[in-house]
C-alpha cells in the first residue's frame, strides 16, 4: 500500500507527486487492470515481454555495479 506522510511546509502539489510515483512503482495500477477486465492473449503476452525486457535489464545493471 502506497503512504505518503506530508511534512509541515510541503505543498499538496509535491506530496501528490510523491504519492503517484510510489503508486507507479508498486504497480497498483496494472495490478488493478489485470484483475478488472478479461486480458487477451495478445496483451498478455505483450504484458509478459516487457516484464522480462524489465527483469533483464535490472540484471544487467546489477551484475555491471557488482
Amino acid at each position: 500500500m502506497a503512504q505518503v506522510i506530508v511534512g509541515e511546509n510541503e505543498g499538496i502539489e509535491s506530496a501528490l507527486r510523491r504519492f503517484k510515483r510510489q503508486v507507479s512503482r508498486a504497480d497498483i495500477f496494472s495490478d488493478i487492470k489485470k484483475k478488472r477486465y478479461f486480458e487477451t492473449p495478445i496483451e498478455k503476452a505483450k504484458r509478459k515481454a516487457i516484464s522480462r525486457r524489465r527483469k533483464r535489464r535490472f540484471k544487467a545493471n546489477a551484475n555491471a555495479s557488482s
